[in-house]
């Protein structure tokens, strides 16, 4: 198969399209409606876009949001990162979203991609897969990631949908803590989920948020009048929520995640609570995402 090209997957209403070389991310995700025109689900991603950020979707893998400084220590080791996102100064989610993966197999409505990392700047070798599966209700996306080293390696995984949204479209979904962050997006404090902060039946579009959440219901569902069908976005996997909310509106991310913005900076004895894992040789964790598409 061309890499470059975009497979199409198609189930009842729902329509979905890859972009393998971009990142192992989705390219589009529509519902047809009634009328016959086509609805986005999330936000498409322009095919001329050289942006890494523009798929629809992408995968974060082995690490999710940002690590400070690009660097942190690990069983004696220090590992340094370069940026990869300039002009942000802390790399960001992993290689995963920045290569291009294989199509290992393409059916009319499932596809599975694999990513193969070789050590390098990131010392450690890791097989990466995703699996899509488009139902005539949602899509149910796997990622996992497999540790190919000979030595334990730190893991995290998450995804990073984008969703249009208007003046009125609303979030609904439980947290109980949030971090606030500094000027670089990094985690300063964190403090109880209230006031701005409270994710409950809320207008989600231009909130000027950029935040990450600890725990998460597992559950988010969005709504607008302007749409004929409701989504609910539930990851069982993920115990951290990340909220990205431009001043700007259009557009909105949650991803679910499942360790906190920052946790590789932080001793190896808090990883537990932050949701760091530490694959042994040979293991593997997953993260599966469902997004179902449900009549308003």
């Amino acid at each position: 198969m061309d890499r470059d090209s975009f497979p199409l997957l198609e189930r009842g209403p729902l329509s979905l399209r890859l972009a393998p070389a971009r990142g192992g991310g989705i390219m589009s995700f529509e519902c047809c409606a009634a009328s016959g025109r086509n609805i986005a689900i999330f936000q498409p991603m322009e095919a001329g876009d050289p942006s890494p950020a523009a798929p629809a979707n992408f995968p974060l893998v082995p690490f999710v949001n940002r690590i400070r400084g690009g660097a942190f220590s690990f069983r004696g080791r220090r590992v340094t990162l370069a940026r990869n996102m300039p002009p942000d100064p802390s790399p960001l989610h992993g290689q995963g979203w920045l290569a291009a993966w294989t199509v290992e197999r393409l059916g009319a409505d499932s596809a599975e991609l694999v990513y193969r990392h070789e050590a390098g700047e990131w010392p450690w070798a890791y097989e990466a897969r995703q699996t899509f599966d488009l139902d005539e209700s949602g899509l149910t996306l796997r990622l996992s990631c497999h540790n190919l080293s000979g030595e334990p390696m730190p893991c995290g995984l998450g995804q990073h949908p984008y969703f249009p949204c208007t003046p009125r479209t609303r979030l609904d979904t439980g947290v109980t803590s949030v971090w606030t962050i500094d000027e670089k997006v990094l985690p300063v404090e964190r403090v109880p989920a209230t006031g701005r902060y409270d994710l409950r039946d809320r207008l989600v579009c231009g909130l000027g948020l950029d935040h990450g959440f600890g725990g998460w219901s597992g559950s988010a569902t969005i709504t607008d009048p302007d749409l004929p069908f409701r989504i609910e976005m539930s990851s069982p996997d993920a115990r951290f929520f990340q909220l990205y909310s431009p001043a700007a509106g259009g557009l909105f991310v949650i991803e679910p995640v499942t360790h906190a913005n920052a946790a590789l900076n932080e001793p190896e004895e808090k990883w537990a609570e932050l949701g760091m894992r530490v694959l042994e040789p040979g293991a593997t964790m997953s993260l599966t995402m469902r997004v179902e598409v449900a009549a308003a």
